[in-house]
């Protein structure tokens, strides 16, 4: 058998994300020939990405660690350890952590977000500017340039 990609956890980008958490890209475009991205979020309580829709990849997510409220369409549940989604696109959804801190593997189908990530995050291999923030401006800039839509602010 092939192997055409492996990275092990320090291989892997790592990016300061929303609030002060944490994605790692394990897979991406050029890893999968465009066909996949998979990533990584490690984050506390009260995380809350905008509510939103991807209008390019169809994603999964599942919950490793923790716990979240989750919003699809009209639709409030409840997502619990071990708990997994599928959000096709052009579905507006989002989330909140409700527990102290969360765990979640994302993957999203063909690839390409993970530009939104590095576009707007901060690569943790360089030094941490003094007061660094992911401004809503930066924020609705890589969603515009990587097909997603902001439908409104985080639940």
């Amino acid at each position: 058998m092939t192997m055409p990609y492996l990275a092990q956890p320090d291989q892997q980008q790592k990016l300061e994300w929303l609030d002060g958490g944490q994605f790692a890209v394990l897979l991406d475009s050029a890893a999968t020939d465009g066909q996949l991205t998979v990533g990584r979020f490690t984050v506390d309580k009260g995380e809350a990405p905008p509510y939103h829709m991807h209008t390019r990849e169809d994603e999964v997510f599942m919950l490793l660690k923790g716990s979240a409220l989750l919003w699809c369409d009209d639709q409030q549940m409840e997502l619990t350890e071990g708990g997994i989604v599928f959000l096709p696109r052009n579905v507006p959804h989002g989330y909140r952590i409700t527990s102290d801190t969360a765990d979640l593997l994302m993957m999203c189908t063909p690839a390409g977000i993970e530009g939104m990530f590095r576009h707007a995050g901060r690569d943790m291999a360089t030094p941490r500017p003094e007061g660094y923030e992911i401004s809503p401006d930066l924020l609705a800039e890589a969603a515009d340039l990587h097909g997603q839509i902001v439908v409104g602010p985080p639940r």
